[in-house]
């Protein structure tokens, strides 16, 4: 049984990241993303423009100090491995809990199609929040390069940026 973890949040909180539930090797470090081949972190040190840090804590705090929360679409699932195409028997995480608490996030960034797949199965989309679909940062997505994914990805600072959300 995989389990998500809590949410990277504060009340500041503007835009929302995404994911399916961690994979394997973060819940292992119990860090998101903690997977060495994953791009996710790589993406938003550079998209924010700040330099690259292993550090757990600073990686946590760059998003909270950018008014960006991350979390799960799912609370937890079966399935082995770290594919999203082995995820079963899948219960979805308290969004209305959720907003409720961070009332500020208005614009929602899915880290791949699949999150996107089961946040719609699960949770019905809001007409107040903006929503995209962002191509997974995992190494094991090669239909895109990595210079590809981060350009997709700077939407994210463009939304901060200009208010968007």
């Amino acid at each position: 049984m995989k389990i998500a973890f809590e949410p990277i949040a504060d009340a500041s909180s503007r835009i929302l990241i995404l994911g399916t539930i961690p994979g394997e090797r973060s819940l292992q470090l119990r860090q998101y993303y903690g997977h060495a081949g994953n791009h996710f972190w790589k993406i938003m040190f550079s998209i924010l423009e700040r330099p690259f840090s292993t550090d757990y804590t600073e990686r946590k705090k760059l998003l909270t100090d950018h008014k960006i929360a991350l979390w799960d679409v799912l609370q937890h699932c079966e399935g082995k491995g770290s594919s999203d195409n082995a995820i079963k028997n899948e219960i979805p995480n308290d969004f209305k809990s959720f907003y409720n608490k961070y009332t500020n996030i208005q614009t929602v960034f899915f880290a791949s199609k699949k999150a996107e797949d089961f946040y719609i199965r699960y949770v019905i989309k809001s007409p107040d929040k903006n929503y995209h679909v962002l191509p997974s940062p995992s190494r094991a997505n090669t239909w895109k390069r990595y210079e590809e994914k981060e350009r997709e990805w700077r939407i994210v600072l463009e939304y901060l940026r200009l208010g968007l959300n």
